[in-house]
């Protein structure tokens, strides 16, 4: 195996890894990662860390609801850089005029607050940050998932809108101190593999054990001195797939040329661990081992080599099938039909966004193509470079007349065919894509209709080399070419004629800009004494993606109207969800204007005086799934629940540390079950939880609850783990609004 895990510790000893005995809570300080955190840390060196960052970015599927949302709780201007790009809802086919009022609303924004805003199709945000907002030693947080800028020296987190909101009002981050995890990189890729191939590696090692899970990867070794920087943006950028909370890099010769080269050279800082510095454990990647990978439908952890992957292709083609089925029942898969005569065919590929439009990707996948065709086939190849910088560079060196002539289609800036909108293969369709995820309906399909197509992930250069051979899947490092080396050169022109720099410069007399499809949030109630659950989703899928919570792609123009986009809600994975918890809401309703539902109050008759619980005891809906909220770092996730009248979530674990706190942000109680008990209850069985109320504010963390079925009701135990004093309140109030009128009032 290319990747090794080893556990109990490492020192790494001038640049050596060796092994440790036991944990070194000091030694830990002496990393990068800790060193940048602390300086950033207001907790004066605590085991819990109050996190203020540099920056902000955000793009516009997030920043309406975000300013909104700042705006109720009483934001004035941007205290920080605060970046609104637009790269998201650019190319939607729905909406009307939706899109458009959007970006006016985020100039209309920067303008009033003092922000940047980057119009439509300049940059992909995370092209952007890296082009114009990192910093070594810096941290920046933004509202997508892949806020990842290691490789440049900078610690990005991927979050919830709320988060951003806080820093927004001046607040922090606040987060346990994050274990470390040394990647420690060996050896020299070879002729042929990318970034993605060793990022699905990666991925595949880590992910299933969630090994690196809300930790800290922090890259080193001698196998830097042969990676390009966008070599190591590439890797960088997939380090969210791990579900690690945020990575950073040693920097070298190699980034300072980066800085120069996009006119910045003052934000460039050595930095490397101590010399003797220690982490929790360690992860070495040989990259003289790493071969042209592939991850197979639903996720970049279904990772083999594509040499592997061609001997056993008709056997994995048709578990791929099984488990589509077993998802999408109304589909009729049948990728397994593309395994003919020992070859596997594609039908499309797909070069786009922040990990694989980068110009060391596009320019080696040019050169495979030299001299070739796509073909006049079912294939075709459609590249995005990251920015318009990208763009004329590429332009100017002649790459982009080469992709032209081979047949490829070159296409804006734009992260669309990484969500689900834009480039949308027929139905069974394969797609091969450098990009991030490959979840169910990341290629637009709607399997609600019977309409189901599917992406495997692949890096720029096998897809290039699929493209030549005519759609038949090729690992690069079969393929002989010269891979040419360009030293890069950025031209900031354009960002200086079409980006508005504000920060600092507040316009309060600025009117916002408002489109009929924004509005505002709907009222939330606080926590009430006791809380009724109702389970109107329950989902027993080994994990649940923020895909399945909310879709991407064709929703994306509702995310500035909370009521319209919670329509959408799990419409993927439970469409009878929003009906039901409208139902519930609907009892609420009847309960706050004194009236007494007949089914609430059989319910609550089984377990108490069903009268005199009524008026204390909160109706709402839950969602009950093993491990929910992988991926995106989307708060409508959580919002739309919230909207629909949502309150509680119980798993086994959360996937992500961000979807949990979308849940606590919008006042959804982040319930877990205690480890090996059963959940044996059906959607519309109810749970009551007596007391949660004062529980919450007394900080229990093991609530004795009742699960209420057509048999009767019996006891069930909760888990409300870890709550920090703010997450508290803010359950309390019912949700961050909330929690910030109030303290606004005071």
């Amino acid at each position: 195996m290319a990747m090794i895990e080893i556990g109990g510790g490492v020192y790494l000893v001038d640049g050596v890894p060796v092994a440790a005995e036991t944990v070194d809570v000091a030694g830990r300080e002496l990393t990068m990662a800790y060193s940048i955190l602390r300086a950033h840390d207001s907790s004066n060196g605590g085991d819990k860390l109050r996190i203020l960052f540099d920056a902000l970015v955000s793009h516009d599927i997030t920043y309406v609801g975000i300013i909104q949302t700042a705006r109720a709780s009483g934001m004035t201007e941007f205290p920080i850089p605060y970046a609104l790009t637009n790269c998201h809802n650019s190319l939607c086919a729905v909406g009307g005029t939706i899109n458009e009022d959007d970006h006016v609303f985020g100039l209309s924004a920067a303008q009033k607050y003092g922000g940047v805003y980057v119009p439509a199709n300049q940059s992909v945000i995370h092209s952007y940050a890296r082009e114009a907002m990192t910093r070594c030693g810096s941290m920046i947080l933004g509202s997508d998932s892949h806020t990842r800028y290691g490789a440049l020296g900078t610690m990005g987190v991927g979050e919830g809108g709320p988060e951003l909101v806080k820093q927004l009002l001046s607040n922090t981050y606040d987060v346990p101190a994050p274990e470390v995890v040394l990647v420690y990189l060996t050896g020299k890729p070879k002729h042929g593999v990318g970034p993605h191939d060793v990022a699905i590696a990666l991925t595949a090692a880590t992910f299933g054990s969630g090994f690196v899970k809300n930790k800290v990867l922090e890259f080193v070794g001698p196998a830097l001195a042969h990676l390009p920087v966008e070599f190591r943006n590439g890797i960088d950028v997939m380090t969210t797939e791990t579900t690690c909370l945020s990575s950073i890099w040693q920097t070298d010769d190699a980034v300072k040329a980066y800085y120069a080269a996009h006119g910045r050279l003052e934000d460039y800082a050595e930095l490397r661990p101590g010399s003797v510095a220690y982490y929790d454990s360690m992860i070495h990647i040989d990259l003289d081992t790493i071969e042209s990978m592939i991850a197979l439908p639903f996720h970049p952890s279904s990772a083999y080599t594509i040499h592997e992957f061609l001997r056993n292709a008709e056997e994995l083609l048709a578990a791929v099938d099984e488990e589509t089925k077993k998802k999408f029942p109304k589909t009729s898969p049948n990728l397994k039909q593309k395994a003919q005569g020992g070859k596997v065919l594609a039908d499309q590929g797909i070069i786009a966004g922040c990990s694989g439009g980068l110009f060391d990707n596009i320019v080696e996948a040019a050169a495979i193509l030299e001299g070739g065709s796509v073909g006049s086939g079912y294939f075709d190849l459609s590249v995005y470079p990251t920015s318009v910088p990208v763009s004329l560079e590429l332009t100017r060196i002649g790459v982009t007349s080469q992709l032209l002539q081979a047949g490829a289609v070159i296409k804006p800036s734009f992260c669309g065919p990484c969500f689900g909108a834009g480039d949308v293969p027929s139905n069974n369709g394969l797609s091969l894509r450098h990009t991030t995820r490959n979840f169910p309906n990341r290629e637009g399909s709607k399997p609600g209709e019977g309409q189901i197509s599917a992406v495997a992930l692949m890096d720029a250069r096998s897809i290039a080399a699929t493209a030549k051979n005519g759609g038949v899947i090729t690992a690069a490092t079969d393929v002989a070419y010269d891979a040419p080396h360009y030293e890069y050169q950025f031209d900031s022109s354009v960002y200086a004629k079409r980006v508005y720099y504000g920060f600092g410069h507040p316009q309060p007399e600025v009117e916002l800009r408002y489109g009929p499809n924004i509005t505002d949030w709907p009222t939330m109630h606080p926590l009430a004494d006791n809380i009724l659950l109702s389970l109107s989703a329950v989902i027993r899928d080994k994990v649940t993606t923020t895909d399945e919570l909310i879709p991407s792609g064709e929703t994306s123009s509702y995310r500035s109207n909370p009521l319209r986009l919670a329509e959408f809600a799990l419409s993927r994975r439970v469409p009878e969800y929003v009906g039901r918890s409208k139902a519930i809401a609907a009892l609420e309703q009847q309960r706050l204007a004194g009236e007494a539902p007949e089914q609430v109050l059989k319910a609550l008759g089984q377990v108490g005086d069903a009268k005199a619980l009524l008026p204390i005891t909160g109706i709402v809906s839950c969602v009950f799934a093993n491990k929910p909220g992988d991926g995106s770092a989307r708060e409508q996730a959580a919002s739309c629940q919230k909207v629909l009248g949502g309150g509680a979530n119980i798993c086994y674990e959360y996937a992500t540390k961000r979807y949990r706190s979308n849940c606590i942000n919008w006042g959804i109680l982040p319930f877990t079950l205690p480890e090996g008990a059963s959940f044996p209850y059906q959607e519309e069985d109810w749970v009551y939880v007596p007391g949660i109320r004062k529980a919450v504010e007394q900080g229990q963390e093991r609530i004795e609850a009742r699960a209420i079925t057509a048999e009767g009701a019996q006891p069930i135990t909760l888990e409300l783990k870890g709550l920090t004093a703010d997450e508290k309140q803010i359950l309390l109030d019912g949700c961050l609004m909330n929690y910030y009128a109030a303290k606004n009032a005071k």
